[in-house]
C-alpha cells in the first residue's frame, strides 16, 4: 500500500525554530534553511541563539543552542515573533524553548532522545511526550530521529556515533518536505563541506534525504505547505548575519585607513 495522499496549503510566511544540545549541529541546520530559502526566493530573516556557557553539560538546559529562521513571501524585518514550528532534538531544548512557540503551533521532536536520563536531565518530574496536555495544546509530532537516521545509513560503514551525528540533517530533511524546499541547495553543500570524506558527506545527504521521504510518507504528516516566491528588486543580494557584517566592516575600515586591526 502506497501513503495516503497529501493536501498541499499555501502560506504566506512561516517561522521555524530548531534547538537542541550544542552539538547536536542546530546552527548549521537553521543556517541551511535560511540558504535554501533565500535561494528559492523568499524574503529570510534569522536569530542564532547561542549557549550561555561553553560546552555545558549534554543534556542540560544550559547547553541548549538555537537557531530561529522566519521565512516569507513578502519583505520582512524580523526573525519572527512566536515560532509556527519547533523543532526540538531533546528534553532540554523542548523545555527551555516551548514558551515561545505559538499555542496550537508544530513541535517536532527527536523520540529517542526522550530518556529517562535526558528527562531528569531537563527536570522535568516525567516524560513531557506524554503528558496530554502537551499533545492537545499543540501539533505534536514524536518521531524516532535517531533510530530512523541509524537505520537509513545502516549500509554504510561508518562508526555508530558518526552516523548519529547525521541526525540534524534527518530533521533538516523533513523540514524541507513540511515547507515544500528544495533539496538541491543543501546536498551541494554536504559534497563541498565534506569533500575531504566521501563517506561521512554521503551519510549526511542520506540522513537529509531520509528526513524529506519520511515526512512525504508517513501518515502523521497529512498536509504540506508552500510559501511563494517574494518580489524582491533586481540586484545582488548577501546572506549576512551581525557578527559576520561587523568582521568586514571593521577589515574594510582597517584596509582603508592603512591601520593595523585588533580585535
Amino acid at each position: 500500500m502506497g501513503a495516503s495522499a497529501k493536501s498541499h496549503e499555501e502560506l504566506q510566511q512561516v517561522t521555524v525554530l530548531f534547538c537542541g544540545d550544542s552539538g547536536d549541529g542546530i546552527q548549521l541546520s537553521g543556517t541551511q534553511l535560511s540558504t535554501t530559502s533565500a535561494l528559492f526566493g523568499n524574503d529570510v530573516s534569522t536569530l542564532p541563539d547561542y549557549p550561555s556557557e561553553i560546552r555545558a553539560p549534554a543534556g542540560s538546559l544550559a547547553g541548549v543552542s538555537a537557531f530561529q529562521v522566519h521565512f516569507a513571501s513578502h519583505e520582512i524585518h524580523t526573525p519572527g515573533d512566536n515560532p509556527d514550528v519547533l523543532v526540538a532534538m531533546n528534553p532540554a531544548s523542548l523545555k527551555v524553548n516551548l514558551p515561545r512557540l505559538r499555542r496550537g503551533g508544530t513541535i517536532i521532536c527527536d523520540e529517542d532522545a526522550f530518556n529517562e536520563r535526558n528527562v531528569a536531565k531537563a527536570d522535568y518530574p516525567a516524560n513531557p511526550l506524554q503528558d496530554t496536555q502537551l499533545s492537545s495544546t499543540y501539533r505534536l509530532h514524536a518521531v524516532p530521529i535517531s533510530s530512523l537516521t541509524l537505520k537509513a545509513l545502516e549500509a554504510l560503514d561508518l562508526k555508530h556515533a558518526a552516523k548519529r551525528r547525521c541526525k540534524n540533517f534527518f530533521a533538516l530533511g523533513l523540514v524541507y518536505w513540511l515547507y515544500a524546499r528544495p533539496l538541491e541547495q543543501s546536498l551541494a553543500w554536504i559534497e563541498d563541506k565534506f569533500a575531504g570524506n566521501p563517506l561521512v558527506a554521503e551519510a549526511n545527504q542520506r540522513a537529509l534525504q531520509a528526513g524529506y521521504h519520511y515526512g512525504e510518507t508517513s501518515e502523521a504528516f497529512a498536509v504540506q505547505w508552500s510559501i511563494p516566491r517574494a518580489t524582491v528588486e533586481p540586484g545582488t543580494y548577501r546572506m549576512i548575519n551581525g557578527n559576520e557584517a561587523l568582521a568586514l566592516g571593521l577589515v574594510t575600515a582597517a584596509r582603508l585607513a592603512g591601520k593595523a586591526l585588533v580585535y
